[in-house]
């Protein structure tokens, strides 16, 4: 979403309204995109060395309330009123917005500019080769640039840090890939909004609200295209989270 000249409507228009940190063993990034993950149901239960992975109602509880870390608060769509904050742990940020979805990145399929009339072929972070990320492949969220209202570096927050994207009963662990506008929030990749089970168009898929967005702290993918380890180390910074919360 970076280096638009088009207004932020299509994310937030008509739709439906639609974490470098040394984990024990793990490096830091997602997962290598799987083209046939994607197809994949995400699973309610996922066992991790042998642990019961970290519920979306234990995550939920642990970020449930809200000291707020932001100067101001964002719009969920281009000319609402700016209602969301953005709150932080000791460990996190978080906030709770809809889903629109972004599309931008490499051309893909679905991903384009005939699917999406605002598709724009860069994102504000690349992957570990240069190239620019795959919205359709990648599950990756995207945050507002750095400003005066709020400054995600200054909270240890960059391009490739690891992410728990939560709706529902569904939990995607994902990357920070793209930055969007001043004043608007709510907005992941194709992929993520997939794995989420919401409709993924870029036109007119996305949720109007119900989405939990946690960012680690300090807790950066390596390359920033390795869903696999992405993963591997949001499970980790989740159980701790979610462990420190009591």
């Amino acid at each position: 979403m970076v280096g638009r000249n088009v207004p932020h409507e299509r994310v937030h228009r008509v739709r439906v309204r639609t974490l470098t940190l040394a984990a024990t063993g793990v490096a830091l990034l997602a997962p290598t995109a799987n083209p046939a993950a994607a197809s994949v149901p995400y699973p309610k239960r996922i066992v991790f060395h042998g642990e019961r992975a970290v519920s979306a109602a234990q995550l939920r509880r642990a970020v449930g309330g809200c000291d707020p870390i932001s100067r101001g608060r964002y719009r969920l769509d281009a000319g609402t009123p700016a209602r969301v904050r953005i709150c932080g742990t000791r460990e996190a940020v978080h906030w709770k917005a809809d889903l629109d979805i972004d599309c931008d990145g490499r051309p893909t399929a679905h991903c384009n500019h005939r699917t999406d009339p605002t598709f724009a072929a860069t994102t504000a972070f690349r992957q570990s080769d240069g190239r620019m990320l795959n919205a359709e492949k990648l599950p990756y969220i995207v945050v507002p640039p750095a400003g005066p209202r709020w400054s995600h570096r200054a909270h240890g927050i960059k391009g490739g840090s690891v992410a728990a994207v939560l709706y529902r009963d569904r939990v995607v662990y994902a990357v920070v890939g793209d930055t969007g506008p001043r004043d608007v929030i709510g907005e992941a990749s194709y992929a993520t909004a997939r794995a989420l089970g919401i409709d993924p168009d870029p036109r007119y898929g996305g949720a109007p609200s119900g989405v939990t967005y946690i960012v680690f702290k300090d807790a950066r993918a390596r390359h920033i295209e390795d869903r696999a380890q992405t993963t591997a180390l949001g499970k980790r910074l989740a159980r701790r989270l979610v462990r420190h919360v009591g």
